[in-house]
């Protein structure tokens, strides 16, 4: 049974003298849209009757149609508190239907619940927490963002050493009046770098809630004369920003299938998902690490994974795979190298699918890694036989072009029109001259 029903959400408008209500969808890559209606149209959005013109947002055309209706999600609802408290405005998360009344192929909150589906026809229910870490830094006498910051805060600081106490403690009170449940927050290890954590929920929630955190995120950040980015390199020399993605199994009665339930022991469900993740993480590498920029900070030496790898100790960060340190009815697989730039409905689709077909097949992951290579070198870990996540966006294209699973879990439209875009921004870059060359070559050559 649903969180709200119709009637709940008309009741809700009125009385909370709602003005306005956000549609929310987003394109192939995460970007959110919305439609904005007044509260005299909700009765029409809630019959299912608002139509959009998809030719502008990306990946959504195919041929010969473009208009599409938004169905509303009713659980989804929630007043966005940082907006005026006079003429509120709420949002709900839709569903993105064909004119023909059929699940638009193109919608990637459609991908994911595809997954949900056939993980719940299995017996199967995932419950998933991310990680994600952001930057707060400075806009100009313009008012245009920069990457430049006075603080020089480091992990687990406190003011006023950490300059952005304040702001974290503002997004907190906000996101927990609608209804995020949040566990922790701290500095993180680089100047002005934060992370804000909340507690697992269903993963299509979490897909929503990924773009809810995001958005009050770089609100409130603005708010505070600061600029948010979710950016993973946006500084070099200092670690970047990713977002781990935790991932609970349980069966239909709640019981954890991830524990073997003796001292800590991981159960073959466990081994198996592991290993059906390794073994198309290359390929998802393109979705959960969608810039070129993404690949800035997965290097060796700052605290990202490049060797694809597990490990059950938890103090082992260094696996792309670990698995953290409670374990029985809290045991999760933690995957370390997405970062926040991702559609999170894409990218956890991926990885539930992976996961689910290694317990399908029963895959057996390779053996554990079994020392820290944070430090290692790429010439020092092909040496020790590990395969490494790509190096660069054009290597991540070639291994996602590669993975004919990648394809089938996100459905031909999205994964042809995700290629296309991502082709074309690797050609840009690549025809690109950067103030690296600029300053290694012009004094020499």
């Amino acid at each position: 049974m649903g969180k709200y029903t119709k009637e709940d959400i008309f009741r809700i408008v009125e009385e909370e003298d709602v003005a306005f209500i956000r549609l929310q969808f987003c394109d192939i890559f995460g970007v959110p849209k919305n439609i904005a209606i007044a509260a005299s149209q909700l009765e029409s959005a809630l019959n299912n009757e608002c139509i959009f013109d998809g030719i502008s947002v990306e990946g959504y055309v195919r041929s010969g149609e473009s208009d599409m209706y938004l169905y509303p999600d009713l659980d989804s609802f929630d007043i966005y508190p940082w907006r005026p408290q006079s003429g509120k405005v709420a949002r709900m998360y839709c569903n993105v239907y064909t004119m023909d009344r059929k699940p638009f192929l193109g919608d990637p909150r459609n991908v994911l619940r595809r997954v949900v589906e056939k993980a719940d026809r299995m017996g199967i229910r995932f419950k998933v927490n991310p990680e994600a870490e952001f930057f707060l830094f400075d806009y100009d006498d313009e008012g245009q963002p920069t990457t430049h910051t006075k603080e020089r805060g480091g992990y687990f600081d406190v003011a006023p050493a950490d300059q952005g106490e304040n702001v974290r403690r503002d997004i907190i009170l906000n996101l927990e009046e609608m209804g995020f449940d949040i566990s922790s927050s701290h500095h993180e290890a680089a100047p002005a770098q934060h992370e804000i954590d909340f507690k697992a929920e269903d993963a299509q929630r979490t897909a929503d809630m990924i773009m809810t955190f995001k958005m009050a995120v770089k609100t409130i950040a603005k708010k505070h004369g600061l600029y948010a980015t979710f950016l993973p390199k946006p500084t070099e020399g200092i670690s970047g920003s990713g977002m781990h993605i935790n991932i609970i199994a349980t069966d239909k009665e709640g019981r954890n299938l991830f524990s073997a339930g003796e001292k800590g022991a991981l159960s073959e469900e466990a081994r198996s998902f592991i290993a059906g993740v390794l073994a198309h993480v290359r390929g998802m590498t393109l979705v959960t690490n969608p810039l070129v920029n993404s690949y800035k900070r997965l290097v060796p030496g700052y605290d990202a994974p490049v060797n694809i790898s597990w490990s059950s100790a938890s103090s082992n960060r260094s696996a792309l795979i670990r698995i953290p340190s409670n374990r029985g009815e809290g045991t999760r697989i933690e995957v370390r190298n997405p970062d926040a730039t991702c559609n999170p409905y894409l990218a956890i689709a991926l990885l539930l699918a992976a996961g689910l077909e290694g317990i399908e097949k029963k895959l057996t992951p390779p053996g554990e890694l079994d020392e820290n290579l944070n430090h290692a070198t790429y010439e020092q870990l092909r040496e020790r036989g590990l395969e490494t996540l790509p190096m660069t966006l054009g290597e991540a294209i070639r291994a996602y072009e590669g993975d004919a699973f990648v394809k089938e879990v996100l459905g031909e439209s999205i994964y042809e029109k995700f290629l296309e875009a991502k082709r074309a921004e690797w050609k840009d870059f690549r025809t690109c001259v950067t103030q690296w060359e600029i300053k290694r070559y012009l004094n020499l050559f």
